[in-house]
């Protein structure tokens, strides 16, 4: 019996290595549905599409290609949200969205949406299948530009056209996984070991284009006395075995990053496409080198922008340059680094009190508890703060999140997508209640599929990062509050273990009983919602504006919450003032 395109397309997908497909069955999918039973291939029935894809691209960060997919319609536009976080992040992902019978398109048919128009802004690849003949030459194209290009391919499929006898054609159906090596030209290496020779201050910041460079960062780090900054999502391969650290800049980071950028003769940028240009220095000489030549100068004002892979222009680079004999800016960067992890501890030794537990002390314990290879997933907003501060890179942990996009609602889905990438690492996520409360279905996924995803749940009862947005801007909080359920009583009623804890002193033994149990569990933790995460340089607008909200509170009868709030983060402020 012939083959129909459903089955050609899976068994090309098996020979691309993919293990699952992230889907909600339904129609149009349904002949792909059954393909895929057939085959080696495992089909994740999750309960929302986003969630499919955000697990789908958790899975691509940390294996280098995963598959999700969404029937016609509201499936697609589900999908939508994942698919922009995997496209931004740069994780190879091919989605496949299967839509309406190729004979009713532009019939204003049920569930009608035009897959090219949809997915066009978040993805390099994207075309519909329309006849057999196409099949073989856009999925393996489609698969190419995801894994070449570091991005999503989409490819639309008709279900009518699913089931059609599959067509063989004199194309390749093989995925090529090519590894060049990429540096500047021998011109350009002279000239950027020259800068740096001329230069007596330098500092080195990296991105996770730099994550396969550890070994070589710090050599560089060590022959031009340079302290080393690093972006959140290049923390986790950077910090590790790094004696020249000085921890991460940018919103969630910590002053010490800050001034070592700024108060450099020379910055040299290595794989990172940091946003934020409010924390790019102005009066000192930036070189940036990164893989993708676009990227360059889109940041900041560049003395030199090159085009390398980090690692292998190290290699090239370090015969050429004169090593460095004078650690006095070093030095002075590295007992700065020192004082600010000091102030940091403040908070780890103030633990809070009940029903506000200091979220800095929760990370603390879990980071110190985790294993050594722990994977960690953490939700935008506050979460993201105290996993920027207080997880520790290894080495071998990894930490994923919604770094460029900032959704909320990642972490949970993410894990799913990485306890089953690793079935045999502790995977941690560290979830917002706002978050968490955003996509609560799938916590029935991880029972179906009796993942040992350990559900950390910060519940300050607030969207907290928003809170502070507000306040900085000069208006009070509103609307910002959650009344939330019960999360203990959801996840057992999914059919795992859930503990409330309302008490600092019970936080280490139920953060142990979480991690050690054999299975699924959430822990919700009620922390301070007046626990703020201010940025490593703090304006005098900012000042101000906060000074504004607290006003408004106090004007507005919200006196306790102001004084709360002083009390709570005094120690900071004072510290980056």
């Amino acid at each position: 019996m012939a083959k129909n395109i459903a089955e050609q397309i899976v068994e090309m997908l098996e020979k691309a290595n993919v293990k699952r497909i992230y889907a909600l069955t339904g129609d149009s999918l349904n002949h792909l549905n059954i393909a895929v039973k057939k085959s080696s291939i495992k089909w994740i029935h999750v309960r929302h599409e986003e969630v499919g894809a955000y697990a789908a691209a958790a899975e691509a960060e940390l294996d280098g290609f995963a598959v999700c997919a969404g029937s016609c319609g509201p499936g697609h536009v589900h999908l939508i949200n994942g698919v922009y976080e995997a496209h931004r992040s740069h994780v190879p992902m091919l989605v496949i969205a299967s839509t309406i019978p190729s004979n009713e398109m532009g019939m204003d048919y049920f569930q009608e949406t035009n897959t090219i128009k949809l997915f066009d802004d978040c993805s390099y690849y994207n075309q519909m299948i329309t006849r057999p003949e196409q099949v073989q030459r856009i999925l393996q194209t489609a698969i190419q530009h995801a894994i070449s290009k570091k991005g999503v391919a989409v490819i639309g499929l008709p279900g009518d056209v699913s089931e059609l006898n599959a067509e063989d054609t004199g194309t390749s159906a093989r995925i090529f996984r090519t590894n060049p090596v990429i540096r500047p030209s021998d011109d350009e290496l002279n000239q950027l070991a020259d800068l740096i020779n001329k230069s007596e201050k330098v500092t080195i910041y990296g991105g996770v284009g730099a994550g396969e460079a550890n070994a070589e960062i710090v050599q560089l780090s060590k022959h031009l006395k340079a302290p080393v900054g690093y972006s959140f999502r290049g923390k986790m391969a950077l910090q590790p075995n790094n004696p020249n650290e000085v921890g991460l800049t940018g919103l969630l980071g910590f002053p010490s990053a800050y001034h070592a950028m700024h108060d450099a003769d020379l910055v040299i940028l290595l794989g990172t496409d940091f946003p934020y240009e409010k924390f790019m220095p102005v009066k000192n000489k930036i070189v940036q080198i990164d893989e993708s030549p676009e990227r360059l100068g889109r940041r900041a004002k560049l003395e030199l922008g090159l085009t390398g892979d980090v690692k292998e222009t190290i290699k090239a680079l370090l015969p050429l340059l004169k090593e460095k004999t004078d650690a006095h800016f070093l030095n002075q960067q590295l007992e700065f680094y020192e004082k600010v992890k000091e102030q940091q501890l403040a908070y780890v030794k103030d633990f809070g009190k009940e029903n506000a537990i200091q979220p800095e002390y929760v990370a603390h314990t879990l980071d110190r508890l985790a294993k050594k290879d722990a994977i960690f997933t953490v939700d935008t907003g506050m979460c993201c703060v105290w996993g920027a501060r207080f997880i520790t890179g290894t080495g071998e942990r990894k930490m994923l999140g919604s770094f460029n996009h900032g959704s909320m609602a990642n972490a949970m889905p993410m894990a799913i997508g990485a306890s089953l990438a690793y079935p045999g690492r502790q995977v941690i996520a560290m979830c917002g209640d706002g978050g968490l409360s955003m996509l609560l279905g799938d916590m029935a996924t991880i029972f179906q599929y009796k993942l040992p995803v350990k559900l950390i749940v910060f519940n300050n009862r607030t969207l907290g990062m928003v809170k502070l947005e507000m306040e900085v801007g000069g208006m009070p909080d509103n609307e910002t509050d959650m009344i939330n359920p019960d999360f203990a009583m959801v996840a057992q009623a999914m059919g795992y273990p859930g503990k409330n804890v309302h008490k600092p002193e019970e936080v280490a033994d139920a953060i142990t009983e979480c991690l050690n149990h054999d299975g699924p569990y959430l822990l919700n933790i009620f922390t301070n919602p007046n626990a703020l995460a201010l940025p490593p340089k703090i304006d005098f607008d900012q000042v101000l504006g906060m000074t504004k909200s607290m006003a408004q509170l106090m004007l507005g009868g919200k006196m306790d919450e102001v004084l709360e709030t002083v009390k709570t983060n005094y120690k900071h402020i004072k510290g980056l003032l």
